[in-house]
């Protein structure tokens, strides 16, 4: 399909994607709406928790939302999407992953950018609930990357799932690293290894022996981390090895419901491989939006509506 001409263009101040990106992560709140809920137990015997949150009406629609690394559901970014999704007739299933609810999971692993099986889970515990019709999907970053893979990967998917939206979406998650670890996101990049490294340290009294004060302070990077813990507690080999077969840029051909990207040009966290434009103009599913202000996960709209929440109703509406 073409790209996507993106008509977004927010006031000055927010030009700047770093401005957008941490007024979306810090200061942006939302209010009025109601969260319940429930944990799903998957079938290695840990748990998710998921947030609900319901149409005024009763609904057969449900989008199935997906944070960013390190989110939760309680996130502005989330429960703003839940809350004009709500709003406009969709039920949302705001997924928690591993570790992020609050609660530390049971076991050594956690959650990673291509954790498909977490997500088949969720997928099959909505299906098994029999109330829905359509099963929409959207993600933030990692969370937009690891639908992105579940849609393209070699697998049966329910007939229900009708199309999807991902926002900020590494594509390319060595491609991302790297600017991650340029110097003009040392301060996200920190501010993200000194959460992980908290998590880390709660495996460590979980796990005594797998983990040892040396390990943690030899960690001096993100991809120090993904060397250390998320490759060795989810099967790769290394931090590379779990980069290349996360990454959903090589699933995206594969992908068969209408599905749209929107990655900002000025995301600071994204390299050119990021933006899957070849790829957008051959495919007869996948539309590319690359607007050229938004930040990571800003999007900043009047009337606390972000551009991309818009869009992604519009989007959703529009599937047949």
């Amino acid at each position: 399909m073409p790209l996507i001409d993106s008509t977004y263009d927010p006031p000055l101040f927010f030009k700047s994607g770093h401005l957008s990106t941490i007024y979306s992560g810090l200061v942006r709140k939302v209010d009025e709406l109601e969260q319940i809920r429930i944990r799903i137990t998957l079938p290695d015997s840990d748990f998710l928790d998921t947030d609900w949150s319901y149409a005024s009406s009763p609904s057969q629609k449900l989008v199935i939302i997906i944070h960013g690394l390190e989110g939760s559901s309680k996130r502005a970014y989330i429960k703003g999407s839940a809350k004009v999704l709500t709003q406009s007739g969709y039920d949302v299933c705001a997924i928690n992953l591993r570790g992020c609810s609050g609660t530390a999971n049971k076991l050594f692993r956690s959650y990673h950018s291509g954790a498909t099986e977490d997500l088949q889970a969720v997928i099959e515990h909505v299906l098994n609930l029999d109330e829905y019709q359509s099963i929409y999907l959207h993600g933030f970053s990692l969370g937009g990357n690891l639908l992105l893979k579940y849609l393209g990967e070699k697998r049966e998917r329910a007939t229900e799932i009708k199309g999807a939206v991902a926002i900020s979406v590494p594509c390319q998650l060595a491609d991302s690293l790297h600017q991650l670890l340029q110097f003009k996101n040392a301060i996200y990049a920190k501010r993200f290894k000194g959460n992980l490294i908290k998590k880390l340290k709660l495996k460590q009294e979980l796990f005594p022996n797998l983990i040892t004060n040396s390990d943690i302070e030899n960690i001096k990077t993100l991809k120090d981390f993904d060397d250390f813990y998320t490759s060795r507690a989810h099967g790769f080999k290394d931090a590379m090895d779990y980069y290349a077969k996360s990454s959903s840029l090589q699933f995206l051909n594969k992908i068969k419901v209408p599905t749209l990207i929107i990655n900002a040009l000025n995301d600071s966290f994204l390299g050119p491989q990021c933006y899957p434009i070849e790829i957008a103009k051959h495919h007869s599913k996948l539309f590319l939006e690359m607007p050229k202000y938004g930040g990571h996960v800003g999007f900043y709209g009047i009337n606390n509506l972000t551009y991309a929440e818009q869009r992604t109703l519009e989007f959703l509406d529009n599937i047949n």
